[in-house]
């Protein structure tokens, strides 16, 4: 099996910065690509980041330029900084990770923006 754990979600002022981390671990033959998605109440889940293992990256367009996607490989680990965070932020944060056949969610870590 593939356990996914994500953290680094909190509550952070507008206009502040945060780093979500995400571990994948167990048995994983090879990692295609890793996402963010994020699900604010009330609405679907719709995704935030997304890089393949070659590298590629590809944004929502309301996180164009505030947010980025890294990842490393070899710890099997995705990252994403948060910058210039708004209120619209709001959400619950979810790393999937896509293996061959099948992509595995994590349970998710809340970031809020409030003052």
């Amino acid at each position: 099996q593939v356990q996914v754990v994500e953290s680094g979600g909190g509550l952070v002022q507008p206009g502040g910065s945060l780093r979500l981390s995400c571990v994948a671990s167990g048995s994983i033959s090879r990692i295609n690509a890793m996402g963010w998605y994020r699900q604010a109440p009330g609405k679907q889940r719709e995704l935030v980041a997304r890089i393949t293992s070659g590298g590629s990256t590809n944004y929502a367009d309301s996180v164009k330029g505030r947010f980025t996607i890294s990842s490393d490989n070899a710890k099997n680990t995705v990252y994403l900084q948060m910058n210039s965070l708004k209120p619209e932020d709001t959400a619950v944060y979810y790393c999937k990770v896509e293996l061959t056949f099948v992509g595995v969610w994590g349970q998710g870590t809340l970031v809020t923006v409030s003052s």
